[in-house]
């Protein structure tokens, strides 16, 4: 199974740009307001959102983050869990220290209540002791039917720890590394997911960061040869958030491609034309949150593919 119709999602309580993840999150940018009216909007963004995607029959589990623990980025959980077909729970080590606050256990009991079955928990948390992180469905892109995982190496994907993760779920590595132009250098880009969105299928991808020619070709290679239709994206597009979309299930089943408003008007209108093939967009204005958090709708949900008791 490709794609779910559950996703969890945390509610803000101190949204704020986060100096931690600043340093080699290229996405990231200050807006001259007090951070009391950053995280008001942020919520704002956020109760939005969730509206939205439960007006289309989405089942959203939102969880409220905790003022006392001051996690800025709380609001993009798929980076420290993810949750699997076959009730295995996997946490991932956060480069960022202040990011390692956001991982909770009430939250795994949460879901237990809403009747989800969770059989293991998985944990590379540990390689943070050695200065080694992997953070989540930001770092690795799954395609569950052709039991591959894609993953751009940077300061936040270890390639030890992503073939660890690849050989626990019996899935073949596709390895590639992704940069962006800041100030002139081409600098890694910090999760795979904000320059690619893999679909049932389709892929979403902006080839031009990936300028090693023959990582290129291997990474087009693989899609082609499982049936995934490539629609490319330029740099800019992909500042735009283009390549952080999401798609899930909605009512009845229903295909739906989930980004936000500035991923959406980036769009040229043959790219819509092919999107649109397989599934309907569907759109949320996100700015601060994408602005402080360098981040965006996909980076807000955390897919759960667990099995129900």
């Amino acid at each position: 199974m490709q794609i779910t119709n559950t996703i969890l999602m945390v509610r803000p309580v101190r949204f704020r740009m986060n100096e931690q993840t600043a340093v080699n999150n290229f996405f990231q940018e200050d807006l001259e307001l007090r951070n009391s009216v950053i995280n008001l909007q942020a919520q704002e963004e956020f109760d939005g959102f969730v509206k939205k995607l439960r007006a289309e029959g989405v089942t959203v589990i939102v969880v409220d983050d905790r003022m006392e623990m001051d996690t800025p980025d709380s609001i993009f959980p798929n980076n420290w869990v993810s949750f699997h077909q076959d009730g295995t729970v996997v946490v991932y080590p956060m480069y960022a220290e202040n990011r390692r606050r956001e991982r909770r256990e009430d939250i795994f009991e949460t879901l237990e209540e809403q009747g989800f079955e969770i059989r293991q928990i998985i944990d590379y948390t540990g390689a943070e002791l050695d200065g080694f992180f992997l953070e989540g469905t930001g770092s690795i892109l799954m395609d569950r039917e052709h039991q591959k995982a894609y993953c751009a190496l940077s300061a936040r994907a270890d390639e030890a720890v992503f073939i660890e993760f690849c050989e626990e779920f019996e899935v073949t590595p596709v390895i590639f590394t992704a940069n962006q132009s800041v100030d002139g250098k081409r600098l890694p880009i910090y999760h795979t997911n904000v320059m690619m969105c893999l679909g049932e299928a389709f892929a979403v991808i902006c080839l031009d960061s990936i300028d090693d020619r023959k990582e290129r070709k291997n990474v087009v290679d693989h899609l082609k040869r499982d049936g995934k239709e490539v629609i490319d994206i330029s740099e800019a597009q992909m500042h735009a958030f283009a390549g952080n979309m999401l798609q899930v299930a909605g009512r009845d089943g229903e295909r739906l491609l989930v980004m936000s408003t500035s991923a959406h008007k980036s769009l040229t209108p043959d790219q819509m034309k092919r999107l649109e093939k397989t599934s309907r967009i569907v759109s949320s204005p996100l700015d601060t949150i994408e602005t402080c958090g360098g981040g965006s709708a996909r980076c807000m949900m955390a897919e759960v593919f667990l099995p129900k008791k």
